[in-house]
Order: C-alpha cells, then structure tokens, then sequence
C-alpha cells in the first residue's frame, strides 16, 4: 500500500467517525425548561437524535434522614414507607389512602432499541416484577402519619399492574393495564374478596410501552368513566393498526360496558382531574422524544370531546414532525393546541386541582403536578411537584416548585415523584417509586388558622 494511498484512508476514517460522532453524540438543551413552558412556550426547531440522549438520574433511594424540600412556608414528613412502587393514590371520603403498588407487566426487549430501553429502566430502578397490590393506609391518630395499613387487593384478586383507582356508586373501579375492572366496596373495608368484574378490556398490545391506565369517574354522571390510555411507541413507528384506541382519553359507558373515544392524538395521558370552577376534564400528557432536549414539551390540557391533539403526526398543534410515515400536513389543520406546556421530557404524571388543598392561598387556585424525570434530556428536567396556577378555570402564570431535592447533589434520584392527592385534611400526598415512600406536604400555619375557625 503506498503512502498516499494510506493517507487517503487515514483521512477518510477521520471524516467517517467524524460523521458518526455528530449523529450519536447527545444533545444538550439549548433552552431554559422555564423558556419551554407555560402558555406560549418557545417552540424550536426540531434536532433529530439517531441514537437518543440517555441521561437518566441513577435510582439511589433516600439516606436516612433526609427528605425532599418543601416550598417556603411548607412542611414536608413521611406518610408511609416500605412500599413496593408506589405510583398512584386515591383519598377516600373517610380518610383512608389507597396506594397501588405496580410496575409494567412483563415483556421482551428486542433489538438495540430494546436493549438502550431495558438499561434505561433498569438505571431508574423501574425493572422488577410488580407487586399487584392496592394497599389501603389509615392515619388513625390524625398526626399526618399512616399508623395501620392492609392489602384490599392484590394478584389473587386479579390485578394486573393496576394504576388509577376511583369510588363511586358502591364501587371501587381499578384501571389494569388490560382492563377496567371493579369491585363491591365501601369506604371502611380493609379487604375485599374474589376477583373483579370486567367492565371493558383495554389495549395492551405489545409491545405496551405505555402500559399505565388511569381512571375517574364523571361528576355529575356515575355512569361514566374517563380512562387515559398511552401509546404503544414514540411516534407509530409500529404502524397505526398497533395504536387502536391508544393515545387517547377513552369515555367508558358502565351500564353499557362500552366505550367510546373522548379525545384522541394524546401521546401518552396519565393524570386525569375535574376543574373544580367550570366542571371540566384536564389530562397531563408525555410527548415524544428523540427530538432534542428542548423538544417536546409535555403539557397540561383540557380534555375536549372530539378533540385531535396531533400525535403521532402534529405537536404542540401546528408542527410537523416529519419523522412520521405516512406525513400528515392536513392535521395541522385542525390538531388542538395544548393549553399549558410543562417543559420538555419532564415526565408529568401526576395531576390533583388544588380545591381541597389547604396549603395556602398562593396554592388555592390551580394544579398539582408530579413530573417523574427526563431520560433523553441533557441536563435533566422534571423531578420534582410542581404548582400551575388558574385564573378563570384556564392555567395562566409560570410554574411554581412545591417540593424538590428528589436529586442528589451529584445528580442522583433519591425518588421520583408520581402521582399526588389532596388529603382529608388538605395536605398533599406525593407516591414516590424510587423511596418506596409516600411523603406528605402540608402548611402548618394554615392548619393552625383552620383549628381556630373551627375552635
């Protein structure tokens, strides 16, 4: 080989991993997570990831001792611990706390999409066989502080990585990953028996990437349920026919064991809750990745019958993503805008309205946000609770943290926040799956004003 000629392949070598270093290398935001938020958040040009940004906060769990910080003028102590997963929770109208302790039902990773997914999961501290249990808490001396609990339900009631719970008529429905089930019940038990009626089955197709189903029962009308279901992929890569009544918010008829699809182009909807001032369904949304760190915005919307809010083919209601095959330029005629966006990767899951919190007046009006925590995002967003502030029944202002410190100094997840839930006493109940805890905010001075009126 002459010198020349080995020159020429040096230097070709040279520009090829160039090339390759420019396709894989991650990306880092170019954006503030606050200039990505709210109701006119900038929307950039998208940055196309071939390989995506794995920058997920390694699961450590909490020291003893230490808890996360609570907003000024809030407190923060631990409701319960020692659970297994703890993802969502539901308050009942005695006081009791129903937690479900879950993770995703099994599945395959194939390829080097899942084996980059199966790290990230793993990384989190999400991998694990599920628990299948709903763990009803009770606070019986009324010190902010769960003294007794017991299984109501778990696997050999049926369960199947059970997420969103809701009571109503005598009934306390559960949202499987397959199914909408429910069982006899009535505030004051502490167990239930035998497996529970199937109401409608809900997709689960694999390779059910989104396998969380949330659910809540309308307020005027107890024979109707909403139940958010996510996507199986990022974008329909796996063809359309895989998404079938996915993406969507799906309006469930009980007496009729039907449903029928509320709002759809929802990518992955998690947190579902009535506005309390003008009686309308909000949803928090996951939107895509693999865009760049300050692409998608994940947003908080209402839940608008006929509604189209783009997914896979639209975001953020009037942009493309090109991406997607077939490409959809007519969506863009009459996909949704959301209606407040929450950042970009910040994982919002979580959602609870603010009407019977008593954690002051700066936190009267407006949402309670959970955001689990960005994988594909350099630097990090999201864990932590955050407050959307309403004015007139539409979010309006900038974000404000509720409680934090859910990362280590060195960047490490001591928890991950989830779901959130008022409870009796108007405090703020927030599942954390990576402590295994549930940790409880309230306002000591409010507290005491609400003793003296009561007095």
């Amino acid at each position: 080989m002459t010198r020349r000629r080995l020159i020429i392949i040096l230097f070709a070598l040279v520009v090829l991993g160039i090339v390759v270093w420019l396709m894989i290398r991650p990306h880092e935001a170019r954006l503030s997570v606050e200039a990505v938020s709210g109701t006119t958040p900038q929307i950039t040009t998208p940055r196309e990831e071939t390989l995506p940004t794995i920058n997920v906060a390694e699961a450590v769990g909490w020291e003893e001792g230490e808890m996360p910080t609570p907003a000024e003028e809030l407190a923060v102590n631990l409701f319960a611990d020692n659970l297994d997963h703890p993802r969502w929770m539901l308050t009942l109208e005695n006081g009791d706390v129903l937690v479900a302790e879950t993770r995703q039902p099994p599945r395959e990773y194939r390829g080097i999409t899942g084996w980059l997914e199966r790290r990230l999961m793993t990384r989190a501290g999400a991998l694990g066989p599920s628990a299948n249990r709903i763990t009803l808490l009770r606070d019986v001396d009324g010190d902010g502080t769960a003294d007794q609990r017991s299984a109501l339900l778990d696997a050999d009631n049926g369960l199947n990585s059970p997420f969103g719970m809701t009571v109503t008529e005598g009934y306390l429905y559960v949202a499987n990953t397959d199914a909408l089930v429910r069982f006899a019940f009535e505030p004051g038990q502490t167990e239930i028996d035998g497996e529970g009626e199937v109401i409608v089955e809900l997709p689960a197709n694999a390779p059910n990437s989104h396998w969380t189903k949330n659910v809540v029962a309308h307020p005027d009308n107890p024979n109707l349920l909403y139940v958010a279901v996510g996507s199986t992929s990022n974008i329909g890569e796996n063809g359309m026919a895989a998404e079938e009544n996915r993406a969507a918010v799906l309006e469930v008829n009980v007496e009729d064991r039907a449903f029928r699809i509320f709002a759809a182009g929802l990518r992955n909807p998690v947190g579902l809750d009535w506005e309390p001032t003008r009686n309308r369904l909000f949803t928090v949304v996951n939107e895509r990745d693999m865009l760049g760190g300050d692409l998608v915005p994940d947003y908080l919307t209402e839940v608008v019958f006929g509604a189209h809010f783009g997914w896979p083919g639209v975001y953020w209601g009037r942009y493309l993503d090109e991406r997607v095959v077939p490409m959809t330029p007519r969506m863009l005629e009459y996909a949704r805008v959301p209606d407040y966006a929450l950042g970009p990767h910040t994982a919002s899951l979580g959602l609870e309205f603010a009407d019977r919190a008593r954690l002051g007046e700066q936190f009267s009006n407006g949402a309670f946000i959970g955001q689990h925590g960005s994988w594909n995002r350099r630097p990090r967003s999201g864990y932590k609770v955050v407050f959307v502030p309403f004015v007139n029944g539409r979010p309006e202002g900038d974000m404000v943290d509720v409680l934090t410190g859910f990362l280590s100094e060195d960047g490490e997840a001591r928890g991950r926040p989830v779901g959130v839930m008022t409870d009796a006493t108007g405090a703020l109940l927030v599942a954390d799956d990576v402590g295994n805890r549930i940790w409880r905010v309230s306002n000591p001075a409010a507290r005491l004003q609400t003793s003296d009126d009561e007095g």
